[in-house]
């Protein structure tokens, strides 16, 4: 049977609210409803673009319509927990641009507010729906790396300098996002230790490097720059049996796979269970898998679309910005220390991965 087309709003006209506008007026799965802000022109322009869908400047006004089945908020970071929190309460599901919240005890909120009332709420966690993700998250959850041994990831580019926030709050929720999508257990460290540098006098870290231990005794690394003068979307993930290099600049091959690798055999010597250990290196082929060209935007809503309809958690879902905020907000609490390691609080574990769990759709 076919599923009903879905109606949106977008809140917020200003950078991302256009982006999002053009992907739900361009899928099959939904109707571009309204654009909401406050500036009446500027939302004017963003639905005239895409279809003439109305133009609201209450948000009040905007969630008392029965005809909204979702609601897009793309405004600054600190509106985000009041804005959704309204859109839930007037029962519509909610997709909010990273991150989250501006902190992780409003996220909590959010989280508890949607599951209570049986909503979707998502993070648009948009590097998770690009093909390049999808296809790590398969191939880590295949097998085909063996078993995950460490995370080393690189994002710096020359500015720009945010006024409001740092380097780490700025870049990693990227990184953070990503490997919290493609192992599957989730982003789950049990403390971060972060360093930063702040050398042009900004007040705020300009250059920053975390590390988080993780489950099994991998590591994962984070590296954030403003201050580079060249551009690298660079991340590295070592496992037993192959390790895979996704370079984002690279469109011809954006993802290489190493069947190369270090093996570690280990025998007892004697009585005494005295162990020695040889080391072995493996020197195999390395080869680039075919991926299927598509926005991510065009995914993420289809996506969104497919947990509405089916009743489920999306992929990247509230608890995945939650889990984000937990480790900057650790972040956070090891700068102040100088570096020290810092606790993460107790996140929220992904639900199960689900069997042809991401829809292929997008743009019609």
């Amino acid at each position: 049977m076919d599923q009903k087309i879905l109606r949106a709003a977008v809140v917020g006209a200003g950078y991302w609210g256009p982006n999002l506008a053009r992907n739900f007026a361009a899928s099959n799965r939904w109707e571009l409803a309204a654009v909401c802000d406050l500036d009446a022109d500027r939302a004017a322009r963003v639905a005239n673009a895409h279809g003439g869908a109305e133009v609201e400047t209450s948000l009040t006004t905007l969630l008392a319509r029965d005809d909204i089945d979702a609601v897009a908020i793309a405004t600054p970071a600190g509106t985000h927990h009041a804005i959704a929190l309204e859109a839930l309460r007037a029962g519509k599901h909610v997709v909010v641009e990273k991150p989250i919240a501006d902190r992780a005890s409003a996220a909590a909120e959010m989280v508890a507010e949607a599951q209570a009332r049986g909503l979707v709420l998502m993070t648009d966690h948009t590097y998770c729906y690009t093909p390049a993700a999808r296809k790590i998250r398969e191939m880590v959850a295949d097998g085909d790396l063996g078993e995950i041994l460490y995370i080393d990831s690189v994002r710096i580019n020359l500015g720009l300098v945010q006024p409001d926030v740092d380097v780490f709050w700025d870049l990693a929720p990227h990184d953070l996002s990503i490997i919290d999508f493609v192992l599957p257990g989730g982003l789950q460290p049990k403390s971060v230790a972060a360093h930063g540098a702040d050398p042009i006098g900004a007040g705020k870290s300009c250059v920053g490097y975390l590390v988080l231990p993780l489950p099994g005794g991998a590591v994962a690394s984070v590296h954030v720059n403003w201050l580079s003068p060249t551009k690298v979307r660079r991340m590295t993930i070592g496992g037993s049996r192959r390790t895979l290099v996704w370079d984002d600049l690279n469109p011809q091959q954006r993802i290489s796979v190493y069947d190369r690798g270090v093996d570690l055999e280990t025998q007892a010597l004697d009585s005494l269970e005295r162990r020695a250990a040889t080391i072995s290196y493996r020197l195999g082929d390395t080869w680039s898998p075919a991926l299927e060209e598509r926005e991510a935007l065009g995914s993420m809503v289809s996506e969104l679309a497919a947990a509405i309809h089916g009743t489920r958690p999306p992929l990247t879902d509230g608890a995945a910005g939650l889990r984000v905020l937990d480790v900057l907000e650790a972040a956070d609490r090891s700068l102040a220390t100088g570096g020290g390691v810092s606790l993460v609080r107790a996140g929220t574990a992904p639900e199960p991965a689900l069997t042809g769990e991401l829809v292929a759709g997008g743009a019609a």
